[in-house]
């Protein structure tokens, strides 16, 4: 097969990959290691179709041939440890991880999952560590500021946790979870004016977005203001949310009266 023909195949590959279309796919990356089986992409993709049909044992060996002939390729320690994660052998996945930051140590990918299974195994310290880790090499990477505030906010932490949310903020401003979660912090900190400015946000970013509206109701009613309550109650009694909590919403409605 000359260098063209392998290009044209492993496009077709690609594409029957993109349509999901996994067994057709594995077959076709097979194929091509007759043509070049040292080519530690193709064991990945072979590795990845593998993964995506549920047949994670051959996944993972396909990755780990990937990674016998190039011990560098970032994507495919994160597909092992993603097979680790998905059947919960964290303890796998970080020691795996671990390893692969000893042999690559400026890459932000690599510590950063590190820091989300470190987070779902709920070692918050070694998770801090890493994510600052990540955001030394890159500042910029709000997504590891959302997952520290979230560490934080889980520890209690809320100074911490409201700074990370806030850089996030400096990024994304058109995202309504992020504000939500941003006056939490500030309502969990005792900053009530703060949260209710950040929930009012989220309901300017998404008009549609209920929670918002519970929130600005709760936090209104708690300082007294019960026309403003009202209000916003009963704008979310206009979503669609469960029968029992629209009852709990109508009996506040009555004691606010």
């Amino acid at each position: 097969m000359d260098e063209k023909q392998f290009k044209n195949e492993l496009d077709d590959a690609m594409k029957l990959f993109q349509k999901r279309d996994f067994e057709v796919a594995v077959e076709k990356f097979k194929a091509l290691l007759d043509a070049d089986n040292k080519n530690a992409h193709l064991y990945n993709n072979i590795g990845l179709c593998y993964a995506h049909l549920g047949q994670n044992a051959q996944a993972e060996e396909y990755y780990k041939k990937a990674l016998f002939i190039d011990d560098k390729l970032v994507e495919t320690y994160i597909n092992i440890a993603d097979i680790y994660y998905k059947e919960n052998r964290l303890w796998d996945a970080i020691e795996l991880l671990q390893e692969a930051i000893a042999l690559i140590p400026d890459n932000v990918a690599l510590r950063h999952y590190l820091g989300r299974i470190y987070i779902e195994d709920k070692r918050y310290d070694d998770a801090i560590d890493i994510l600052d880790s990540v955001l030394e090499l890159a500042p910029k990477n709000f997504d590891a500021n959302w997952d520290l505030g979230m560490v934080y906010f889980e520890l209690g932490d809320y100074n911490s946790a409201i700074a990370n949310f806030e850089e996030v903020l400096k990024y994304i401003e058109d995202n309504e979870l992020i504000y939500y979660q941003t006056a939490l912090a500030y309502e969990a900190n005792d900053e009530v004016d703060k949260a209710i400015s950040n929930l009012l946000k989220s309901i300017s970013v998404n008009e549609k977005f209920p929670l918002g509206y519970k929130r600005l109701g709760m936090l209104f009613m708690a300082r007294g203001e019960n026309k403003d309550a009202k209000e916003y109650f009963d704008e979310y009694l206009n979503f669609d949310v469960p029968v029992e909590e629209k009852e709990k919403i109508r009996n506040i409605l009555e004691r606010l009266k």
